[in-house]
């Protein structure tokens, strides 16, 4: 077995804070399309979908015509309040030191599981000169949607690991779900859009605090070259 380990970032709530940018960009492609806006609560709890899944999910009452036609529209708002400094994907605190310390680890390689197209995630690697930290990038639109453990399975083959020597860490339950369903270690983070009762009770066996915590947490969890395997199941008849 290789001695190398994979930890997998997912993106929106976990690295960046692109609740603003969302919101605001779902709010426009509601109102062009003269549907009424949701509260923002909503709209958070679909962050980590892919962004036909997320729609579906917020329009269960809408034809695949008209999810096609937000969707296009969120896209659209989506790449012009990027021009919005007020409306930027800040990483969240301590999210640079943990990812830098973790690169600069001969043992340990780094990945990205996210809802976010191949071009989003691109402008936020690129925003925050982050591409070169890591080694396998899984996107929405190569995938099916979160939970579905695809990225997953492939971003573990990519760096030629298996399950035991990986580890994610998420904000929503879909991460918690794909995790684990791909049989890696699923950790929940507290500082994006689903709460913590809601990360536990998917199966997390933990939920982080601080990105500080991170990279302690990895080295008193990791026995040798295996990371351990969550034994929760609690709450897998919701999912």
């Amino acid at each position: 077995m290789s001695d190398l380990k994979l930890v997998v970032f997912d993106c929106d709530g976990t690295l960046v804070d692109s609740q603003h940018m969302i919101v605001a960009a779902m709010n426009r492609a509601f109102s062009a399309h003269s549907l009424s806006l949701l509260p923002r609560e909503k709209v958070l709890s679909i962050v980590g979908l892919s962004l036909e899944e997320a729609i579906s999910k917020l329009l269960p009452r809408e034809d695949g015509a008209t999810v096609s036609l937000v969707k296009e529209s969120y896209r659209q708002a989506f790449f012009h309040l990027r021009e919005d400094p007020s409306l930027h994907e800040p990483l969240f605190p301590g999210a640079r030191e943990a990812l830098d310390q973790l690169a600069a680890r001969e043992d340990v390689l780094l990945g990205v599981a996210t809802g976010k197209s191949q071009r989003g995630l691109r402008n936020i690697l690129e925003l925050h000169d982050l591409h070169g930290h890591f080694m396998t990038l899984q996107t929405a639109d190569e995938h099916p949607s979160k939970p579905h453990p695809s990225m997953m399975e492939q971003a573990m083959s990519d760096a030629g690991v298996t399950a035991s020597q990986t580890v994610i860490f998420g904000d929503t339950s879909y991460d918690i779900v794909m995790g684990r369903d791909a049989g890696a270690h699923a950790v929940g983070v507290s500082w994006g859009y689903h709460d913590r009762d809601e990360l536990m009770a998917y199966g997390a066996p933990h939920v982080l605090d601080h990105f500080d915590d991170l990279v302690p947490y990895l080295d008193a969890h990791w026995s040798g070259d295996i990371v351990g395997k969550s034994s929760s199941n609690v709450g897998e008849d919701a999912s």
